[in-house]
């Protein structure tokens, strides 16, 4: 696709208030491959403008009306779908078959699934003498990462739309193409000028102007736990909600009963997919002590077999933090027993698929999100211990659990901290409610409890 050098704003395509552009890196071969507008404050404060002027306009659209629009936007995604993948492949580095399968086809299911439930959803019921109406909260800034940059995309504008709400998004500055695509095809689609608009841009100037905007009534971001602290400080300061999806260190528990062949060589996949830049990862992998070098050498085997198969890292700063991660990893004691810090490849942001045994629970690469390709093993000698381990971060986002029996992997995830947990390699529901505890997040995504956070309740008492 040929970049555009404007905003998506009112439904058009406008110049960019400043001269600074955004370089956008192929992280495969380092070269630049388009240059788009570095938005500012004022280039926010226009899209906020449109947004705000459209918002009584689509509020007061039938709820069917919308569905049909998101509708719409959905047959123009699918129709853009090689497209999608082809730039998602190109800005992000993710081999292509990956980014048809997900990058391209998760988030047209998930827009369909949107415009289904826009006229299905109950926005009103009774509740003795009262009528209850859940209304839209108006203007949202979305502010959207890099490592799922469609998905994440759709996940915030669809139940937006859905909901009655208007949206200004600004995407992350590493894969801002994907998100001129979907300007396009919401354009496309025919969504009203003004319910749409999108400001590429820093996040420290674009994405800070629009999470303090006035005119923003509801701020929903997905990225690092660090800035969703900024953000949400800055909305509690004007009472303003937010959504937040913040980063995760999840745990893998495979207890003693489980195929741990099965439980392990999914556990690996599972980390080493989108080259480990996936919040809800399962970047620990918990095993029984009279099972853990079985399960090390599983591990490591399956691993060696991604070394050619997986993309780069997004770009060089990650990748330095990977490696220092790693790094941090075998000087607090852990062994490799995969991979390493050594960069597989001359040219091009690559990270060698890692595997640590002797990993403790309080090392740093237990603790903390390292969004790469890395996974740590951790043996535990009980099911109480290995509870301890599973819920001992500040994180709560995701995990799995693997049992011979799938009430006893119920009974253990329901006494985790986590938001969600795949039972035996449970598969990925789009209607499911995705999000965190603890510092994992505010709120939820996905189906109708995602549709859920761009609404508020008023109540009429007869």
């Amino acid at each position: 696709m040929k970049a555009h050098d404007g905003m998506y704003i009112g439904g058009a395509w406008r110049p960019a208030t400043g001269a600074d552009t955004i370089a956008v890196v192929n992280p495969v071969d380092e070269q630049v491959i388009a240059h788009v507008p570095a938005g500012t404050a004022e280039d926010v404060d226009a899209a906020v403008a449109a947004a705000r002027a459209a918002l009584p306009g689509w509020a007061a659209t039938p709820p069917a009306e919308r569905g049909a629009v998101i509708g719409a936007l959905r047959d123009a995604l699918a129709a853009r779908k090689d497209e999608i993948a082809e730039t998602v492949t190109a800005e992000l580095g993710s081999p292509l078959p990956f980014s048809q399968m997900v990058h391209a086809a998760v988030p047209i299911a998930v827009a369909g699934g949107y415009a289904e439930l826009a006229a299905s959803y109950a926005f009103q019921e009774k509740i003795g003498n009262s009528t209850v109406l859940l209304e839209p909260v108006g203007v949202v800034g979305a502010i959207t990462p890099w490592n799922y940059p469609l998905h994440q995309i759709v996940a915030k504008v669809a139940p937006a739309l859905a909901a009655g709400c208007t949206v200004v998004l600004k995407p992350a500055e590493d894969t801002p193409l994907v998100a001129q695509l979907f300007a396009e095809a919401a354009h496309e689609a025919g969504v009203p000028a003004g319910v749409f608009n999108l400001v590429t841009g820093l996040g420290p100037v674009a994405g800070q102007a629009l999470a303090e905007h006035e005119g923003v009534d509801l701020v929903s971001f997905t990225g690092s736990t660090a800035v969703g602290k900024q953000i949400g400080a800055t909305a509690g300061a004007a009472v303003k909600p937010v959504a937040l999806e913040l980063g995760g260190k999840s745990a893998n528990v495979i207890l003693p009963s489980a195929d741990l062949a099965k439980a392990v060589n999914v556990g690996v996949a599972n980390v080493m997919s989108n080259s480990g830049q996936t919040c809800s990862a399962w970047t620990r992998m918990l095993v029984h002590a009279d099972q853990y070098d079985e399960a090390v050498e599983l591990a490591a085997a399956a691993a060696a077999k991604y070394g050619e198969r997986i993309g780069p890292v997004v770009n060089a700063k990650q990748q330095a933090r990977v490696r220092g991660y790693i790094e941090k990893g075998v000087a607090e004691g852990a062994r490799v027993v995969v991979g390493g810090p050594e960069t597989p490849h001359d040219q091009g942001y690559f990270i060698a698929p890692t595997v640590f045994a002797d990993v403790r629970p309080e090392m740093t690469v237990a603790q903390e999100e390292i969004f790469g390709p890395v996974l740590s093993i951790l043996k535990y000698a009980d099911e109480d211990e290995a509870l301890a381990i599973a819920n001992g971060t500040v994180y709560g986002l995701a995990g799995a659990v693997w049992a011979g029996d799938e009430a006893e992997a119920v009974a253990f995830a329901r006494r985790m901290d986590t938001g969600q947990v795949d039972i035996n390699g449970g598969r990925f529901n789009p209607q499911a409610p995705f999000g965190g505890y603890k510092q994992s997040g505010v709120g939820r995504e996905l189906g109708p409890h995602g549709l859920g956070e761009y609404l508020q309740t008023k109540s009429l008492q007869f």
